[in-house]
């Protein structure tokens, strides 16, 4: 089903901003769906997708794929402008992308996040015309060019387009190493060098530079009931903010002065507008905030909406302040903790068990709540950051309001997995 994404909604369909309200409501649409379900709600989505496009001023945003895997909101939010091409997570993904199907346009612009050693789509791309304009891949190292190289000859080949990775992280004195560990590129000379090299290889096309600042876009500055760490963050963003701004600047001039780019690609749905501040920075790449998870909740400059959620069926009541949910243990990636699990969202009153906490098939919950839930009552949650919510189900049922009327669910569309695709 087709989704329109075009319009911003108005305050009076802003229904998530009224718990009380909202989640009711999303219960009473899907009320003759049987969980485990996931919903999208359609102006909640509509506002992230315009909101996001606020935050960036204007900057052009690459919808970042392994956030949302639902290929009908991947065309959606392509067809609002503002909204420019797409951040692949593997080659087969973006491949599958760039081709397109009768449902589905094939996306002309896809970036490749991480770099691929994959052979058969290495082999793929570069004997397919059209694919191969199509699709960038990523790179940090000469052996990611001697890796392909080795699959087939640049003769026999069509051009590869690359993207060159700057790794932007901080580097503290005293803490040491702050971000993720991806590139080795770290300074303006390392990316040059690189590059000159690349230029100077058969087959090949250096059409851009990414730097993905993880220490700022993905780490909320106002982590909830933590006041001291919340100092600390915005300390360190601050600081890692004027080095980076800095030091990708130069890297990018570097690096221009031997490449013709055709995009420098930066930040995340945390960072849109200190990236979109950037100059030497022409894309952002986000794609969190469509959905709203959680981990947004601490952020003090934005607060998406809960676009993507997810309810469970109570099957079990252990005890007369417990209920056992059937499924849960949908988590995200990154350090364990409890900011990686499920969020309990409706009813109110309710937490998970501690010496259990989300489970593959169960997840047991306390609390006032708790004693009035019956079996076959159902219990919302929002999921952490987006991926995994759309790894654990084969659709999402889209819930809109058609004029004013009571929210109703107005259609399904396949998540990636619901398509039979499952990439990583």
């Amino acid at each position: 089903m087709p989704i329109d994404l075009s319009t911003k909604p108005g305050a009076s369909a802003r229904t998530w901003t009224a718990p009380d309200t909202f989640w009711p409501s999303l219960s009473a649409a899907t009320a003759r769906l049987d969980p485990a379900l996931a919903v999208l709600h359609l102006p909640a989505l509509r506002h992230n997708t315009h909101d996001m496009l606020r935050r960036a001023a204007g900057k052009p945003i690459r919808v970042a794929s392994k956030s949302v895997r639902v290929r009908a909101v991947l065309d959606a939010v392509l067809a609002v402008p503002g909204y420019a091409g797409v951040l692949a997570y593997t080659l087969p993904e973006a491949l599958w992308l760039a081709a397109g199907d009768d449902e589905h346009p094939a996306i002309e612009d896809v970036v490749v996040g991480y770099p691929t050693v994959d052979r058969s789509a290495i082999y793929r791309l570069a004997t397919t015309p059209e694919l191969a304009s199509r699709v960038t891949l990523m790179v940090d190292s000469l052996a990611h060019l001697d890796l392909i190289d080795a699959v087939i000859a640049p003769a026999d080949r069509e051009t590869i387009r690359l993207c060159l990775e700057l790794d932007s992280s901080w580097q503290n004195p005293v803490l040491g190493h702050i971000g993720v560990w991806r590139s080795p590129i770290y300074t303006p000379e390392a990316a040059r060098t690189l590059a000159e090299a690349i230029v100077k290889r058969p087959g090949f096309a250096l059409v851009g530079m990414m730097g993905y600042e993880a220490q700022i876009a993905g780490q909320g500055d106002k982590p909830q009931g933590r006041p001291a760490w919340g100092a600390t963050l915005r300390w360190m963003q601050k600081s890692s903010k004027a080095e980076l701004a800095e030091r990708r600047a130069s890297a990018v001039a570097s690096v221009r002065q031997v490449a013709d780019l055709e995009f420098v690609n930066g930040g995340g749905t945390g960072s849109l507008e200190f990236t979109a501040s950037d100059d030497s920075v022409t894309e952002i790449a986000a794609g969190s905030g469509l959905f709203g998870g959680h981990l947004f909740d601490n952020y003090q400059s934005f607060r998406p909406a809960p676009a993507a959620s997810f309810a469970l069926s109570v099957v079990r009541r252990p005890g007369p302040e417990t209920a056992t949910l059937l499924g849960g243990g949908w988590i995200a990636s990154g350090p364990p903790g409890e900011d990686r699990l499920p969020q309990i969202a409706w009813p109110t009153g309710l937490k998970m068990v501690e010496r259990e906490m989300a489970g593959e098939v169960q997840t047991p919950v306390t609390g006032i709540a708790a004693g009035v839930l019956r079996i076959g009552d159902r219990v919302w949650l929002r999921h952490t950051k987006s991926g995994e919510l759309s790894e654990h189900v084969d659709d999402f049922h889209l819930v809109d309001m058609v004029e004013g009327r009571a929210a109703s669910v107005v259609g399904t569309v396949p998540s990636y997995r619901g398509e039979g695709k499952v990439f990583l």
